[in-house]
């Protein structure tokens, strides 16, 4: 069989993406960001990121099937991501995906739009070695998993207990008074400062809670830790060090995401560590995690930045590695699940 060529259609959160991959080769990758309209709100709103989404739907794929020089007759198949997300933006996502399966008679999978972060890095590093982990790290999600087989079977080691990496920094932002998304700003700031300043808690690390949950997310207190230090600083008449408090908060965030991934890597006996998700953009974490992945002998997956955020691309390579691997496409009925379990591929 020649290699398969899938449209991946995404509208999980504020960016509608579209994108053709055969095989493993990336032929348009097209994404239209409603972001700015949410900025002012200081966070995404749902009803205006669905009208968004509706807005892009055909500008999107349109343009993804002429980047590829491609009529929807080539397409062997079409990925749409199913969950997890906001169920009116992926209601408007799947939607237009059914539709356009049904007018061109091809098959459609419903993915799982976390799992798509993983695939997506065969796109630059090629298939996965066995025992490969993978650590998901978004606005919502903060995700240790065990992939076995991408299209077939991936287990959860270990998931956010409350707030994720990405949540986390965006509420601290708030605090300092940047715009929405707060996260490349702390980047930005935290380069300039010492991430040794402030002494950052390191979530579910220590004691009886850190024993309990060796592989689990916790950012909530460390959100509430430097919240409570800036405002003490404020209350006192202080200066507050900007620049410090955004080093010392992306350091320890990065410090517990490369330890605990580490950690899984050695107790599944993994050689690679897959990054993907959009908080895997921040600067910090990129450099603990390679860090890290150098001193325990893990080759560290982290794809760049364009595959890292929301994007086609990754709905569209988790679609090609289903029709690899003969897995059948989802009914033609199949319901959206804005809360999809990380051990579900496709629906």
């Amino acid at each position: 069989m020649s290699e398969p060529v899938v449209l991946g259609i995404e509208s999980t959160c504020d960016e509608t993406a579209a994108a053709i991959v055969r095989g493993r080769e990336l032929l348009s990758n097209v994404v239209a960001s409603s972001m700015e309209e949410h900025a002012r709100y200081g966070g995404v709103i749902p009803e205006i990121a669905s009208r968004a989404h509706a807005e892009a739907f055909v500008p999107c794929v349109s343009k993804a099937l002429a980047d590829a020089g491609m009529e929807l007759s080539d397409v062997d198949a079409i990925a749409v991501s199913a969950g997890p997300g906001l169920a009116g933006c992926l209601a408007v996502g799947v939607s237009g995906a059914k539709a356009l399966a049904w007018a061109a008679n091809k098959p459609i999978y419903g993915i799982n739009h976390v799992i798509g972060h993983i695939a997506v890095t065969q796109l630059q590093f090629g298939p996965f070695p066995p025992d490969t982990l993978a650590l998901i790290v978004s606005g919502g999600h903060t995700s240790l998993l065990h992939v076995e087989d991408v299209a077939r079977h991936v287990d959860v080691v270990g998931t956010t207990l409350d707030d994720a990496a990405g949540e986390c920094f965006d509420k601290v932002a708030r605090l300092l008074g940047f715009p929405y998304p707060g996260g490349p700003h702390i980047d930005r700031h935290a380069q300039n400062g010492d991430p040794h300043a402030i002494k950052v808690p390191q979530g579910l690390t220590q004691g009886q809670a850190g024993a309990r949950h060796p592989y689990d997310f916790s950012f909530s207190g460390v959100k509430t830790a430097v919240a409570r230090w800036v405002e003490g600083r404020q209350a006192a008449g202080l200066d507050v060090p900007v620049d410090d408090v955004c080093a010392s908060l992306a350091d320890s965030v990065a410090t517990v995401l490369a330890r605990k991934a580490m950690r899984g890597c050695e107790q599944y006996g993994s050689k690679t560590l897959i990054v993907g998700g959009g908080f895997s953009a921040n600067s910090q974490l990129r450099a603990k995690l390679l860090e890290y992945g150098e001193r325990h002998g893990v080759e560290v997956r982290i794809p760049q930045i364009k595959l890292c955020t929301d994007n086609g691309a990754m709905v569209a390579m988790l679609g090609v590695n289903l029709v690899e691997a003969g897995v059948s496409p989802s009914a033609p009925d199949f319901a959206i699940d804005s809360a999809m379990p990380m051990t579900k591929i496709s629906m």
